[in-house]
């Protein structure tokens, strides 16, 4: 399991008071939606494992989401080029050496293949944003089968801070953000077990093993509007690290903080 966790936080979004307040949303740089990092190989790897023994599990699209993906799919790809990806053809060569060739009949596939984050797509249906596509290899305690087709509200169920109030600063968000002004926010939550792939059922308690928990994770999550369709890519990228590797400040911190936020 040690080639998934990483050597440091980056970031510990306890230690900052804006940010730890739900909903702590931020802007973030026009290229910040994807990185690499030093555990891109090894999730890399656990990513495509994933894909290819439990593809119904990781990935789901209603069919009104295609264009959306395909046009994510692209945008990605432009990304990539810029960031120590190489392009040949329908061929793209990751930072670790593998090539992945495009798929683009699953586009949803494809980026999961390619891309460290997790990637969902938010669509304005009505007078709320809905899930409607993601490839989500690394969940924190939901499972994609649960939350497909639902509104914002209905995707964090049973969280208790999100409530209808939230619920609607969250909803004027969503629909305030400009194409060249993603937002980002970042959550802390203490595990028992480093696994990365871990889906919960609503009402199913999640592997926490209190205040003493050996390991961290925490997503950087980064939403970002698509120019074409318009659609709000919700794009997480989960650090996981040791209780050891957290810095003084950070684990001074930490032992104040209410951990376990959305």
């Amino acid at each position: 399991m040690s080639h998934v966790l990483h050597p440091a936080l980056p970031y510990a979004v306890w230690t900052d008071p804006a940010m730890w307040r739900l909903p702590g949303i931020a802007p973030a740089g026009p290229d910040d939606w994807l990185q690499v990092d030093t555990a891109y190989a090894g999730q890399m790897a656990l990513r495509e494992e994933l894909i290819a023994t439990r593809r119904d599990a990781v990935v789901a699209m209603l069919d009104s989401a295609r264009p959306a993906a395909e046009e994510a799919l692209e945008v990605a790809l432009d990304w990539a080029g810029r960031h120590g990806f190489a392009r040949a053809g329908d061929a793209v060569t990751r930072p670790d050496g593998v090539t992945v060739h495009l798929d683009r009949a699953q586009p949803l596939v494809t980026l999961g293949r390619i891309f460290q984050q997790d990637i969902c797509l938010m669509e304005r249906q009505g007078d709320a944003h809905v899930l409607t596509g993601a490839v989500l290899c690394f969940p924190a305690s939901w499972t994609l089968a649960e939350k497909i087709g639902r509104p914002l509200i209905g995707i964090h169920r049973p969280v208790d801070e999100y409530d209808d109030t939230l619920a609607r600063r969250v909803q004027r968000l969503f629909d305030a953000i400009r194409v060249d002004r993603p937002l980002w926010r970042a959550n802390a939550l203490l595990y028992g077990d480093p696994a990365l792939y871990q889906p919960k059922a609503e009402g199913e308690l999640r592997d926490n093993k209190g205040p003493d928990a050996p390991y961290l994770r925490s997503e950087k999550q980064v939403l970002k509007r698509l120019p074409r369709t318009g659609a709000v890519v919700f794009s997480i990228h989960t650090w996981l690290v040791a209780r050891e590797a957290l810095t003084a400040e950070q684990a001074a911190g930490l032992a104040t903080a209410r951990l376990g936020r959305v």
